[in-house]
């Protein structure tokens, strides 16, 4: 895998001057070729696990009452909602008297320096793929994380956070000892956020000094992965998977999913642009992670760096034509809201107008209400509403991690609902369409003398169906029907 190693950025962000240590920091940002998705760190409550090991088995208990229409042959009792695939990191905020040189060896240098006396717990944050793991844990969907931690003082971090918020963890590692593999190559993945007295900040990690994937060493899924895939209903992956996982590791783990009747969904992210122009193996992976999705979930840059189109609704279809099995496609438009493409229609939904603190963890938050309206096969406008509900209470609070959104706050947002409508943007983006495909649209109110095509589905409706059921799975500590 080519990473590129990349010089630290003194770019200012618009922080106040009192920015102290527990302020959360969105972090990889500056960086033009960055590896790893956003994240924030905040001060932690928690204290690591005193033993190595933490693998929650995967519950028996029945599956949910609702059933997925979208599910493609079950092939076993499915027990878990979500399994992530790899991508489990620990974010850690730290303030330095100044950044390190941009030079590749002088902040390998102060990286590993800094990793010799790990800090207070306080600046550590559960990253990567925790964050949709823990938000779809929070709406009651029932996870486990597939992945690598070591067996230090991080991962053990990392498997109290998720044991805490009802996660399990099956662990990825080799059937047999691997030969000739550094112990660095075993420990859990660290990213470095710095913060200089000037509020200037830079970015570290070990990915961006190895041209193979973090856990390179590692070539078969094991016996119990296996397992979590087959009895997940879906298994979420993301670009950053590819700083981990070699392309074979990852075309293995889409293939066995397909094969055991589990839904496939992928978040390329930024780092989608970037496996265009990269190795064969990974341009091949990647190809084979569009065609193979059951769901693709991207922003509308991530969208047009796949296609070349600009127009979202096209460049989603587009991906829909060259999937084989892809059934949705979901494009975020941030403020402006999302749409949802399918075969037979266009879905769109306007923002909620909430105060917005930190857009940190949104995507993931939007992602894992998408995969509750998949898996429970909740009307498309409803779902899409849901998810950006979802990602608007994340927004309205500071950080990722164990600072997403609740289904205490997705409640209280619901109860007061209000959309960001921009009829300007929405008329210009669906004119050249309404001809073409039926397009729902979610508004405020029914509007007189819409187009034929054109249906409209009130917030009110929407509301009216999902907040009973939010509120009572709030009394029941779990979403059920």
């Amino acid at each position: 895998m080519n990473h590129q190693s990349v010089a630290f950025k003194n770019t200012q962000f618009p922080f106040p001057p009192h920015l102290h240590h527990s302020t959360p920091i969105p972090s990889r940002l500056l960086f033009a070729f960055s590896l790893h998705p956003n994240k924030t760190i905040t001060k932690s409550p928690y204290s690591a696990f005193s033993c190595r090991g933490f693998h929650t088995p995967l519950l028996n208990h029945p599956s949910s009452s609702f059933h997925s229409s979208n599910a493609t042959k079950p092939a076993a009792v499915k027990t878990v909602d979500v399994a992530t695939l790899g991508n489990l990191c620990v974010d850690i905020v730290l303030n330095v008297p100044k950044l390190p040189p941009p030079s590749p060896d002088s902040r390998k240098a102060f990286m590993e320096q800094l990793s010799s006396s790990p800090p207070d717990k306080q600046y550590w944050e559960a990253g990567g793929n925790c964050n949709m793991a823990i938000a779809a844990a929070r709406l009651g969907l029932k996870c486990v994380a597939i992945g690598h931690v070591g067996n230090e003082i991080y991962g053990k971090f990392l498997e109290d956070v998720l044991q805490a918020e009802g996660i399990g963890m099956v662990g990825m590692s080799e059937e047999t000892d691997v030969l000739n593999a550094p112990s660095s190559s075993y420990e859990t993945l660290l990213c470095w956020v710095l913060v200089d007295p000037l509020q200037k900040h830079g970015f570290c990690s070990r990915a961006d000094f190895s041209k193979e994937p973090a856990f390179s060493w590692m070539n078969t899924l094991s016996e119990e992965v296996k397992r979590a895939i087959k009895r997940s209903r879906i298994l979420f992956c993301n670009g950053y998977d590819f700083d981990e996982l070699s392309p074979h590791m990852i075309i293995s783990a889409v293939e066995y999913t397909v094969e055991v009747g589990t839904s496939v969904f992928f978040d390329p992210g930024p780092r989608g642009k970037s496996l265009l122009s990269g190795t064969v193996e990974e341009q091949k992976a990647l190809e084979h992670f569009l065609r193979m999705s059951d769901v693709l979930l991207l922003t509308s840059d991530e969208a047009e760096s796949l296609t070349g189109l600009v127009d979202p609704i096209l460049a989603a279809q587009e991906l829909l034509r060259k999937g084989n099995r892809t059934k949705w496609v979901v494009v975020k438009m941030g403020p402006k809201g999302s749409i949802l493409i399918t075969n037979s229609g266009i879905t769109c939904a306007s923002a909620f107008k909430v105060k917005i603190m930190d857009t940190v963890g949104c995507g993931d938050s939007f992602v894992a209400a998408i995969a509750y309206g998949f898996i429970h096969n909740i009307p498309l406008v409803t779902t899409l509403a849901f998810a950006n509900a979802v990602g608007a209470a994340t927004a309205m609070g500071c950080g990722a991690g164990r600072n997403v959104a609740t289904l205490k706050q997705v409640v209280e947002l619901m109860e007061t609902p209000d959309l960001n409508e921009d009829d300007k943007f929405w008329n210009e983006l669906l004119r050249e369409h309404l001809d073409s495909q039926e397009v729902t649209f979610l508004s405020k109110m029914v509007l007189n003398g819409s187009n034929g095509r054109m249906k409209h589905v009130t917030l009110q409706k929407v509301v009216s169906q999902l907040l009973p059921k939010l509120k009572s799975s709030q009394l029941e500590g779990t979403l059920s029907s």
